[in-house]
């Protein structure tokens, strides 16, 4: 009952409540990378959902679109600005998924969506990650992020589609707020990931 309804429903309730309360703080990010990144605060990307939906997942945009002589952009850690870097390392970049969630495209918790292009190289084990909605936070969030492999977070990310319950949710919530405040586990450099999944990895 809780993974066909009561889930959703806790989560978009909290949405609501959370994004309202914290609208200020959005408004006064949104205003200062208007400026920063020269009118683009948000970063839009398409990543697959639930059963492999395609939907629009929005963060704050942490980088410039700054370009070398040749048209090419220049590399991560160059193009991340000053009060990117402080989003990013406070995971204020996460708020605008908050909207995500209430529309229903993604849950506070669950794996998280990743790239597209890595639809094709996940092996059938792996896919069951796209059983649930993808989440802003997740079981391999709070067990290593980017300091473990891609394997080792799709066995974490398995096992919590196949484990998904109510107490375990409340786990990985309360995890994440602690790592939030310790801020650990959160990449202050200009990638998002340590390296690109290659189906073998």
């Amino acid at each position: 009952m809780y993974k066909l309804f009561f889930k959703r429903f806790l989560e978009l309730i909290f949405s609501i409540i959370a994004f309202i309360i914290i609208s200020p703080i959005f408004i006064i990010i949104t205003l200062l990378l208007l400026i920063a990144n020269k009118g683009k605060p948000f970063f839009i990307q398409a990543r697959p959902g639930k059963n492999e939906r395609i939907f629009k997942l929005i963060k704050f945009k942490t980088m410039t679109d700054a370009k070398d002589e040749k048209g090419n952009l220049l590399p991560d850690a160059q193009r991340l600005t000053k009060i990117g870097k402080f989003i990013r390392k406070t995971s204020l970049d996460e708020i605008p998924q908050l909207l995500n969630v209430i529309k229903g495209d993604m849950s506070l918790i669950g794996p998280r969506p990743l790239s597209v292009k890595y639809l094709s190289l996940y092996s059938d084990e792996q896919k069951k990650r796209h059983l649930v909605r993808p989440g802003i936070t997740g079981w391999a969030q709070v067990n290593g992020r980017n300091s473990i492999s891609w394997r080792k977070k799709f066995e974490y990310d398995v096992y919590y589609v196949e484990n998904l319950n109510f107490f375990l949710d409340l786990k990985i919530l309360f995890l994440t707020v602690w790592k939030v405040i310790k801020r650990a586990d959160v990449s202050e450099g200009g990638t998002a990931d340590v390296e690109s999944f290659n189906g073998n990895n």
